[in-house]
């Protein structure tokens, strides 16, 4: 398997008691045999953010991957404008930051996290990509007009966008409505799929009997249209019955045959195994129209308050 053909996500990693989105915290011992079963699989594509638990997220990424060369695995974090004070200087410190909970010297790919101000802080990954701490520059939760409007600034430099990171998904497919997937096709850029699925209500184990674990964000905005996906759940186990594949191997093949790179959220090793087949499982035409026609007959709207609407 290509390396970069699935990423993953650490988003649920930086979970603390202030910060609860996904109900369970996280130490380094629980996850290093995460990380290990990962890197086993050839899965060595991690990305993550210092907005993910206030770097919680990075410095127990940097924990697990310590005993590995720095060159057997690629690194993905964010400058999250919301984030920033108001120095001079406060990209290349969200930066320096982020290498020193990471425990390296560079970014294999460092994004801006959303479009806060476009024409403020996309200059200032020019001179990170030129001290050599970045290697590639990614913009995530812009739309069409402000990816295109990044990629103009940079190329100021002869520097361009290599990827863009987009909430994407069989229930939230705004990026690919707007034009970004095409775009990204057209200008050889990485598009990177985030909530692939849908914080768990698209891999099966959820449902109305079956609801996520109350007392986290997940659960408060899930639970209560877990009525209005059940018959796509259903059409999803059935498609996976014909491959021996999950519902969530299935939800997971399916943004891949749109040309995307799935991030997919671990934090148990047995899920490794199972993201493995899903990069190999091809779902035919006819699976892709009957998944479109239930996800389209939910009418659920799963945008994140922080997203603005792509199209």
């Amino acid at each position: 398997m290509e390396s970069t053909q699935l990423a993953l996500g650490t988003w649920a990693w930086g979970d603390t008691s202030e910060d609860q989105v996904f109900g369970e915290q996280f130490t380094a011992e629980k996850l290093q045999p995460v990380a290990d079963a990962a890197m086993q699989a050839g899965l060595n594509l991690w990305d993550t953010a210092y907005a993910y638990g206030a770097g919680q997220s990075e410095k127990l990424l940097g924990e697990v991957l310590r005993q590995y060369p720095r060159d057997s695995y690629q690194l993905s974090t964010k400058f999250t404008p919301q984030m920033a004070g108001d120095g001079a200087h406060e990209m290349a410190d969200m930066l320096e930051g982020s290498l020193q909970r990471l425990g390296t010297d560079y970014v294999d790919i460092y994004w801006i996290h959303n479009p806060a101000d476009v024409e403020k802080w996309t200059p200032e990954l020019i001179p990170l990509v030129q001290s050599g701490k970045v290697k590639r520059v990614g913009v995530s939760n812009h739309n069409l007009a402000q990816i295109k409007r990044a990629n103009e600034i940079l190329a100021t430099a002869d520097i361009q966008i290599s990827a863009v990171q987009n909430h994407f998904s069989l229930l939230y497919r705004s990026s690919e409505e707007a034009g970004i997937l095409d775009y990204c096709r057209e200008h050889h850029i990485t598009f990177f799929a985030y909530m692939v699925l849908e914080q768990g209500v698209l891999s099966g184990r959820y449902s109305v009997a079956n609801p996520l674990p109350a007392g986290s964000m997940r659960a408060d905005v899930y639970n209560q249209v877990l009525p209005q996906v059940e018959a796509l759940t259903a059409g999803l186990n059935q498609i996976g019955a014909k491959y021996q594949a999950s519902a969530a191997e299935v939800a997971t093949a399916y943004v891949l045959t749109k040309g995307t790179t799935p991030i997919i959220g671990v934090t148990k090793p047995k899920y490794i195994a199972s993201e493995v087949k899903a990069a190999g499982l091809k779902l035919t035409a006819e699976d892709i129209a009957t998944l479109e026609g239930l996800a389209a007959a939910t009418h659920v709207d799963t945008k994140g308050s922080w997203e603005a609407p792509m199209a």
